[in-house]
């Protein structure tokens, strides 16, 4: 069984922070990465000082992947039932000419998992709610769906041949299917459960020649209440519900202050991933407050 070793460095100082005013003056974080046109586009979970909103979700370029300059309003914003009170934690990829984001929709009791697109990255049409129902509750609420990490390619074998697989979830971690990227079906059992107190999917998976490689956040009890590490796991390519091996040891574990303390302190959260000359630029959110950037690779053992 092949096996990887991950070496990241972080950068010490956030690459994206709140504004002193605006949407996004309280707290940026838990960011969707991808390059267009020869620039690297960020969407971020964004909150305002002013309002109990809990997200909007903003939009910054950058030429390097390290420095980004801010759009003045945010692309995406609540508007529905479903997500009156926050549009949050975006994850993208591109398929075609088009870019498909799975974002969390949040009515003040009820997390959702919601679908848009957009030709561009600053128009989006939503296409609501990707699981009117779902019945493995959390916090006691039935239907509450998170953090959908789709593969930005059909299954070339195996049961799901011909499909598109996501990993979603946010205390166990489930594997749906489409042949169309709008209408979803999953799987009753989970495929990754958590080793503490929950287990989340983070980038979109990578399709390896060892199988799927699944980047993804374990939150386990510290001295200080809960951290939040990012892990890695492998599935196999025949089958995506089938766990290969996942990581002992972190990734990334949270040390800086920015990291230490924030808006939910000790964690680092990644669901971005890009690959720029050669290396890996992993995203994450830092205590809910910040967005960082660790620069690496990996390799097999």
């Amino acid at each position: 069984m092949n096996t990887y070793r991950f070496e990241f460095k972080k950068l010490p100082r956030p690459v994206l922070s709140p504004s002193n005013e605006g949407f996004d003056s309280k707290n940026v974080y838990n960011p969707a990465v991808i390059k267009r046109r020869g620039k690297v586009v960020m969407l971020y979970r964004a909150e305002s000082k002013k309002d109990g909103v809990t997200g909007r979700i903003g939009l910054a370029l950058s030429e390097d992947g390290v420095n980004f300059i801010r759009h003045p309003e945010p692309v995406v914003e609540p508007e529905y039932q479903w997500e009156r009170i926050g549009v949050e934690d975006p994850r993208i990829v591109k398929i075609g000419t088009m870019y498909y984001m799975t974002y969390t929709g949040y009515d003040g009791k009820t997390a959702r998992l919601c679908m848009a697109t957009s030709k561009n990255l600053l128009n989006w049409k939503k296409h609501g709610v990707i699981f009117e129902e779902f019945p493995y509750p959390k916090h006691g609420r039935l239907n509450w769906t998170k953090s959908g990490a789709i593969l930005a390619e059909r299954m070339k074998s195996g049961l799901f041949k011909g499909c598109y697989i996501m990993y979603f979830g946010d205390s166990n971690v489930w594997l749906a299917y489409s042949k169309n990227l709008l209408y979803w079906e999953y799987e009753k059992e989970p495929v990754l459960r958590p080793r503490g107190h929950l287990v989340e999917p983070g980038p979109p998976p990578v399709l390896t020649e060892d199988g799927i490689l699944l980047i993804h956040s374990e939150a386990l009890p510290g001295n200080r209440g809960l951290v939040y590490y990012t892990h890695a796991a492998l599935f196999r390519e025949e089958d995506p519900r089938k766990l290969v091996w996942r990581t002992e040891k972190p990734i990334l574990k949270p040390t800086f202050k920015w990291e230490l303390y924030g808006w939910v302190n000790n964690v680092v959260f990644a669901e971005a991933m890009i690959e720029l000359e050669g290396k890996h630029y992993l995203y994450y959110g830092g205590a809910d407050r910040h967005i960082g950037l660790a620069v690496g690779r990996w390799e097999k053992n």
